[in-house]
């Protein structure tokens, strides 16, 4: 894979003679963390002069030089992190952009974001590029469940990289995101205790982990309750989708008694279309979410939804990523946070004022 010298990691820019070497393997090869190798390369006081020039021999063995034009351009600025998301439009992951990039700078260090829109093809180049560039750590959130396991692991070996909401299947790499199980049974639980005896699930595929996850956990807590299993429906976290969903099951015939959504956009499409029908939510069927966007204060009725902690996911993926930076050596980070549940009117009827 050929890379240009157009970014920088850190506060220059650097101009490699090797294709293949990233500052990643400049740190490994010298036996110190990557900041080490970063601050020595800027010429920072903390590292001593000993390091300093030992990392300066290493970088310039594996083809490392400094291009001084690019010092003015990153002045007072630090490393860069890429980041990569199915579907930017999507609201929950534009909130937990906004939680990273608030966590990042609050370490010196700048984001920039792609979007592989979902697609296996698109995420390897983006993932690419970000190497390309040179970041000094990529968040990822895996297309495919399996498909994505190539790219992903071969970015793994060439920079930090961090697994946030979706993981890769037996890929060995650090992964945090919410406790899907958890959410899921919030959702069933808060439903059955408001009279619910037929719960269908409206939820993304088997494609990504998190579809995987949703729909195992919510067919565990069905059996676990004794409830009756219905005719699940599945397709991808879109706004048609529940859309297209609700369609179905009015074309059943009697509506369930609660529809738990996968998404806040698919709970959203799916009472759109609801109430396009004439069904009143949640006097005729009762709605929850999954993720807690501003998806779910907009819905009309308000949308009962599964609150994902954003800012504790931002938070604790940034440690992991700098972790893994400091030391490409460390024991791998499988954090998962647990979610809440809000009510609102999609479950519960409006109090009369």
């Amino acid at each position: 894979m050929s890379r240009g010298a157009t970014a920088a990691p850190g506060e220059i820019e650097v101009v490699m003679k090797k294709a293949s070497v990233t500052l990643h393997e400049v740190a490994a090869a010298a036996g110190v963390s990557i900041a080490t190798v970063s601050r020595a390369l800027n010429g920072k006081d903390r590292v001593s002069g000993r390091t300093a020039e030992h990392v300066a021999q290493v970088a310039e063995q594996l083809g490392y030089r400094v291009n001084l034009i690019g010092r003015g351009l990153r002045a007072g600025t630090g490393a860069t992190i890429g980041v990569v998301v199915p579907v930017i439009s999507n609201p929950f992951y534009g909130e937990l952009i906004h939680r990273l990039e608030d966590h990042l700078q609050r370490r010196g260090l700048d984001l920039v974001i792609a979007d592989s829109h979902g697609d296996v093809d698109r995420e390897r180049d983006r993932l690419r590029m970000l190497v390309e560039r040179r970041v000094e750590g990529i968040f990822v959130v895996p297309a495919d469940a399996e498909l994505s396991f190539e790219a992903v692991a071969d970015t793994a070996r060439r920079v930090p990289l961090v697994q946030l909401d979706r993981r890769v299947l037996d890929l060995p790499a650090d992964f945090v995101g919410v406790d899907n199980d958890a959410g899921i049974d919030l959702a069933v639980e808060h439903v059955t205790s408001r009279g619910a005896r037929r719960v269908v699930l409206v939820s993304g595929n088997d494609v990504t982990s998190v579809g995987r996850e949703r729909r195992a956990a919510f067919e565990e807590t069905v059996r676990t309750r004794g409830l009756p299993e219905e005719q699940n429906i599945f397709g991808e976290y879109l706004l048609s989708f529940g859309e297209s969903a609700a369609e179905a099951l009015l074309a059943r015939g009697p509506l369930p008694d609660a529809i738990i959504a996968g998404d806040d956009l698919v709970a959203a499409g799916t009472i759109a279309a609801l109430k396009r029908a004439g069904r009143s939510v949640p006097a005729d069927v009762q709605v929850t979410g999954f993720d807690g966007t501003m998806l779910a204060d907009v819905c009309e009725p308000r949308l009962t939804t599964v609150v994902q902690p954003f800012d504790e996911l931002a938070r604790e993926a940034t440690e992991a990523l700098v972790r893994r930076m400091e030391d490409p050596d460390a024991a791998f980070v499988l954090r998962r946070l647990a979610p809440s549940l809000r009510v609102a009117e999609s479950t519960t009827p409006a109090s009369p004022r």
